[in-house]
């Protein structure tokens, strides 16, 4: 074959060749198919606020949780709002519902949506289940300027929610007036009143303010938890994730940062249902006030 004929007939072949060579590539050394992005997710919180808290934010505290819940969850994106309880209300009588709901007392209307949990809490429990857990808490405290608490005195009961300061102090065997949370406060420091059965809101102000105060604990009755509750079944899965990291030891040791306790220590006493109606509420604060014996109350109240 002539040099002219080779070259030719191997210029004609060329494109079949390069076929064959392209098809053996696919096939030996396939393109690497591109990772998968996350699919993005957003889970919806609504924080509503029923009793004072300490200092700082509740709402912003959990912004910070939901920041490290999203760096193990690629993709999902855990969005906080803060209600009123009214505003909250008014949202579920528009059909409007969070995938995860943190909330004190008086809240009553969202029992229904909640899903049962895997915790166990007798204030969040219903026949349906635990259907809300604290992730963090408060206390009563007795406050007095001097190192004696037998001396008499009149007393001024903090009220600055939907708490019932009242059944506190009928725990306690303590007698007083009650007074708005903001006016107690400055009516004991201007020595108004001998005493202040206040909470960890109070236990701040005078920290912040430098006061000298002797506090003792009544551990007999509390109602101060900040309870959370799952209440979208298609993104449980997302939702319980954020509570393992709201109750992780190293989310609840940050508590102080807002003047709240952690939820272990929250052993023995007495609760009201998270699930009380306002009506409920009021009805037993009046009891609080005329029963005389305390132990009748009990019948309206869960052991922890």
């Amino acid at each position: 074959m002539s040099r002219e004929k080779f070259l030719h007939a191997l210029f004609q072949s060329v494109p079949f060749l390069l076929i064959i060579v392209i098809m053996l590539t696919l096939v030996f050394f396939p393109k690497k198919k591109e990772t998968e992005k996350p699919e993005k997710r957003v889970v919806l919180l609504w924080n509503v606020d029923t009793f004072e808290g300490g200092k700082g934010s509740r709402t912003s505290f959990l912004r910070r949780a939901a920041q490290e819940a999203e760096k193990e969850r690629p993709g999902v994106y855990y969005l906080i709002a803060s209600y009123t309880p009214e505003g909250a209300k008014a949202a579920y009588e528009a059909g409007q519902r969070p995938d995860l709901l943190s909330y004190g007392v008086g809240l009553s209307v969202y029992a229904e949506s909640c899903l049962p949990l895997s915790y166990d809490f007798a204030g969040g429990t219903t026949d349906a289940g635990c259907l809300a857990y604290p992730w963090c808490r408060g206390s009563y405290y007795l406050f007095s300027m001097k190192d004696d608490f037998t001396e008499a005195g009149a007393t001024a009961i903090s009220a600055g929610g939907r708490n019932l300061g009242a059944l506190a102090a009928a725990y306690a065997g303590i007698v007083g007036e009650e007074v708005e949370s903001t006016a107690a406060y400055t009516g004991f420091l201007s020595g108004k009143y001998r005493y202040l059965l206040g909470t960890q809101r109070d236990e701040c102000r005078f920290a912040a303010r430098g006061a000298s105060v002797y506090s003792k604990r009544l551990s007999d009755y509390c109602d101060l938890y900040q309870y959370i509750s799952v209440l979208s079944a298609e993104k449980r899965e997302d939702c319980e994730h954020f509570l393992n990291v709201l109750l992780s030891d190293k989310t609840q040791d940050s508590l102080s940062e807002i003047g709240m306790y952690p939820i272990d220590g929250a052993e023995g006493g007495r609760t009201v249902s998270v699930f009380s109606s306002d009506e409920a509420l009021r009805e037993l604060g009046n009891l609080a006030r005329k029963e005389e014996n305390v132990k009748n109350l009990d019948k309206f109240l869960k052991f922890i």
